[in-house]
């Protein structure tokens, strides 16, 4: 991350050669808790790209007695610290699931307030993600947001767009499934203005015309309030991505929390359908799926 971050949430300035020095240096840990995780973390097998399904605003609502969009407010703080934190790791990009095309189904005064909520976050925090040289992409279907949502986010995306830190991507009105239609109908659509001829579909073409293309596949998924589901997220991008499941609840998903699953994630051992270094085996097993 050769540049400078400043002003996120009062912490000091700091250079991002001094990410040598260690995590505790770089996010100067409130807690023991905090300081022993950092202890743990190896800053040279991070994860270049974490994404993460922020599930659980309604249910710690709910716990709490409290209105759903009180929930939806708590997790915006919670994705804010997130972002801090994944920025001056020097985590390359980070994808947070914002709303599916499925949660279109909820009731019209939620997703009223989820809209509304969405720009005030853009006009709160969009001065210090441009000024931390983050840059913000917005994957999804964005043709069917409302026009104003759609103003402000092509906005935002254009003033970060020369950013060379930390890529930001939100993934509202996604789909997974949707994606790779989408990908695949851009292709043949391509071919035929080309006028080339038919043939077979390679997995690079589908990769280069998803809404990620340029950016390196998740090799870490995030999931919150315990739920043993994938949800429709990115679901070509993932294939050989280590899933981390926790029954924390979004809104309290804290910086240690997500110290826990990077941990947890160097503990792993990414075979991507191989076998471990020198690990042997017969041959009747040696097509098998690892």
């Amino acid at each position: 991350m050769g540049r400078r971050l400043r002003g996120f949430a009062g912490y000091a300035s700091f250079d991002a050669s001094e990410a040598e020095k260690g995590a505790e240096h770089l996010l100067k840990p409130s807690n023991r808790t905090e300081a022993n995780l950092l202890e743990q973390l190896d800053m040279n097998r991070l994860p270049r790209h974490v994404a993460i399904i922020m599930d659980g605003n309604g249910r710690w609502a709910e716990r709490r007695h409290l209105p759903r969009i009180a929930g939806h407010r708590a997790g915006v703080k919670t994705a804010r610290e997130v972002i801090e934190s994944s920025a001056r790791l020097g985590i390359e990009a980070l994808t947070l699931y914002a709303f599916s095309m499925e949660n279109w189904r909820r009731p019209h005064t939620e997703v009223d307030f989820l809209m509304r909520l969405l720009r005030e976050y853009l006009r709160k925090e969009l001065p210090v993600i441009h000024k931390n040289n983050i840059r913000l992409i917005v994957i999804g279907r964005g043709g069917q947001l409302p026009p104003t949502v759609r103003r402000d986010l092509d906005e935002a995306m254009k003033l970060t767009s020369g950013n060379t830190g930390m890529k930001l991507v939100v993934a509202l009105n996604y789909g997974g499934r949707a994606e790779i239609v989408d990908a695949v109908n851009a292709i043949l659509e391509e071919r035929r203005k080309a006028a080339e001829p038919e043939g077979p579909i390679a997995e690079q073409e589908i990769s280069d015309h998803l809404h990620t293309a340029g950016l390196p596949d998740p090799d870490l998924l995030v999931r919150t309030s315990g739920e043993l589901r994938v949800s429709n997220f990115l679901l070509w991008q993932i294939a050989y991505a280590e899933i981390y499941v926790t029954e924390t609840l979004w809104p309290d998903f804290h910086r240690a929390s997500l110290l826990e699953a990077l941990i947890e994630y160097q503990r792993r051992e990414r075979r991507y359908g191989g076998l471990s270094p020198g690990r042997k085996t017969s041959k009747s097993h040696s097509q098998a799926v690892s």
